[in-house]
This record gives C-alpha cells, sequence and structure tokens, in this order.
C-alpha cells in the first residue's frame, strides 16, 4: 500500500503569500504605488520564508511517524522483571543497559518513556550486506523472555540462580491505525519520582491510563508536563493494543500461519548462562562464547543472524502453508 499523503497546514497560507507576491510585483514599476510595494514585498517574502522552513519541518516530522498500512518503523522496548525477586528486577536493568549501549554505538536513538520503556528511532545497516532497515524490522524478534544463570551478588553460598526478565518489542503506531474510544479509558495523574526538577517532582505531571476493556495498564512520567505524558501513555497503549490484535489475527489463521518469530512475552528466547560464558538462542539453537562483551552491546552478530535466519523461518512456512492451501 502506498503511503498516504498527508495535508500540510502550511501550504494553504503560502499559496496566499505567493499569490499577493504576484500581485506586487507589478506595482514596483509604477510612479505612485512602486515605494509601498517594494516594502511590502519585503515583508511577504519574509513571511513566506518563515512558512517555508515551518513546512519543510512538518514534512520531516510527518515521514518519521508511522503511516496507517504502513510497515512500521520505530518500535517501543518494554522491559519487566519475571520469575527471581530482586535478581530478576536487577537483570531487566542489565538487559536495558546491554540494549541501550548497542544503540548508542549504531547511531539509533533512544527516548526513555517511563521506568523499563523506552522508544528506539532510526536505522541500522546489516553486517552481511549494505541494506538499511528500520529499528523494529530489526529488533522485532528480540521479545519474549530471557533467562540467565548466575551467582547473584548477593548470594553468600555461591550458588547459581536462575532469572528471568520478559522484553517485549511493539512497533510505534499511527493514531489512526487503532481505535481508542474515550469512554474505555480511565485516568489518572501522580507525582513522578525521581531526578527531574521541582516541576517532575510537585506537581502531578506523571499519566497512568487503564483501557477498561482489555485491563491493560500504561504510565509515562518520563516528561515535564501532563499533557505530553498524556500523549506518551496513549501511545504505549496503542501499541500494546496493536500487539493483541496480532495475535487474535494468528489465532484466527491458525498455527500454520501463525508469524514465526513474534515471540510471545511468555515464550523463553534465551538463556544467558555465566558459569559458561554462553548464550543460547533456543529458537534457531545457535550459541555464543563472549557472554562479557554482549552485556557490554555487542550484539550486532546475534541480532542479526537471529533475524535472518527468523525471516527465513517464516518465509519458508508461508510458502508451504500456500502451496498446502492451494492442492486443497
Amino acid at each position: 500500500m502506498m503511503p498516504v499523503a498527508m495535508f500540510n497546514p502550511y501550504q494553504e497560507q503560502l499559496n496566499t503569500i505567493q499569490a499577493e507576491i504576484a500581485q506586487n510585483e507589478p506595482l514596483v514599476a509604477d510612479v505612485e504605488l512602486g515605494e509601498l510595494a517594494v516594502l511590502e514585498l519585503e515583508r511577504l517574502n519574509q513571511q513566506k520564508l518563515e512558512l517555508e522552513k515551518l513546512a519543510a519541518d512538518f514534512e520531516i516530522q510527518v515521514s518519521d511517524t508511522p503511516q496507517p498500512g504502513v510497515e512500521p518503523t520505530n518500535c517501543i522496548f518494554e522491559f519487566r522483571g519475571g520469575a527471581g525477586g530482586d535478581e530478576a528486577k536487577i537483570w531487566s536493568e542489565d538487559l536495558q543497559r546491554m540494549y541501550l549501549r548497542f544503540i548508542e554505538s549504531h547511531s539509533l536513538k533512544a527516548e526513555i518513556l517511563d521506568d523499563g520503556v523506552f522508544k528506539v528511532r532510526g536505522k541500522i545497516k546489516l553486517p552481511s550486506s549494505d541494506e538499511s532497515i528500520s529499528a523494529y524490522s530489526f529488533f522485532k524478534y528480540e521479545s519474549g523472555v530471557h533467562r540467565v544463570q548466575r551467582v547473584p551478588e548477593t548470594e553468600s553460598q555461591g550458588r547459581i540462580h536462575t532469572s528471568t526478565a520478559s522484553v517485549a518489542v511493539l512497533p510505534e503506531v499511527h493514531a489512526q491505525a487503532v481505535e481508542i474510544k474515550d469512554d474505555d479509558l480511565e485516568w489518572q495523574f501522580v507525582r513522578s519520582g525521581g531526578a527531574g526538577g521541582q516541576n517532575v517532582n510537585k506537581v502531578n505531571t506523571a499519566a497512568r491510563l487503564t483501557h477498561t476493556p482489555t485491563g491493560i495498564m500504561v504510565r509515562a512520567s518520563s516528561e515535564r508536563t501532563q499533557s505530553r505524558n498524556r500523549e506518551t501513555a496513549l501511545e504505549l497503549l496503542r501499541a500494546q493494543l496493536w500487539e493483541l490484535e496480532e495475535e487474535r489475527k494468528a489465532k484466527e489463521l491458525g498455527v500454520a500461519r501463525q508469524v514465526i518469530g513474534r515471540a510471545q512475552r511468555a515464550e523463553k528466547i534465551r538463556t544467558y548462562n555465566f558459569p559458561q560464558n554462553r548464550l543460547t538462542d533456543h529458537r534457531i539453537n545457535e550459541s555464543w562464547y563472549n557472554l562479557d562483551q554482549i552485556l557490554e552491546g555487542n550484539i550486532l552478530e546475534i541480532l542479526a543472524t537471529v533475524r535472518e535466519k527468523m525471516t527465513a523461518e517464516a518465509t519458508e512456512n508461508a510458502s508451504t502453508t500456500q502451496a498446502a492451501e492451494t492442492t486443497e
């Protein structure tokens, strides 16, 4: 589907000014009105330059926003500690640090939305080719449960503990792509905790949003104003509602047609084994033995390998399903 053309709110003003410029230009040679025409043209041309800049900025903003029917480009990471108590929370934070280090080292942009939630913008070049792909296309196979086996710092007996954290990678969804009714929303505005200045800590700027039909609750607190956190909360809700809808469609189509690699939050996808310095991806049955470097963000090879094999499997599965349906 071709991208939908977006209306630029500055274009009508530009057209009006351009028409006024055309009307005044012939008057420059007029003996009586020439001087006034020159002054008017200076004013109009200045306004035109300002509006052209605003229009260009708007086009850039629109081009970076996902449109209905267009493959998502930006993505949202969400981390949650799982089984393992305090160690699970620490492991979730370690995973966040790993991905953020990778993002920073590959010229992608991360925007913190809330505790354990950040958005990623930009494109990344694949190591096996000159192709550059969007953040969502690259990271979408990272969703699932990440299990760690290690001796926690608080473990006095030196015993190995197993903990988990879930990672959800959601697309940034255009506002028109998911219908959200105002009557289905319950809003709460509370004070944000932590650093951020007087406004953040003393005013109810953090937004907590509950979608009553599904029970989904999201929170946004990184912005300094209530209105911006409100927008962020709606963005997070749209992403989660989109995920629910995709899961529903997959179930309706049947197991054979499910998108391979669209890991659910409860699916264990990786184990990080510290005693053996090993990371194993269970979906492709492949291991890497440089865990210390991996946790520092050296994960390009891993993510690219997983994406390549998962995409190939999905393509093969789709072809097999289509062939089976043709023969029916």
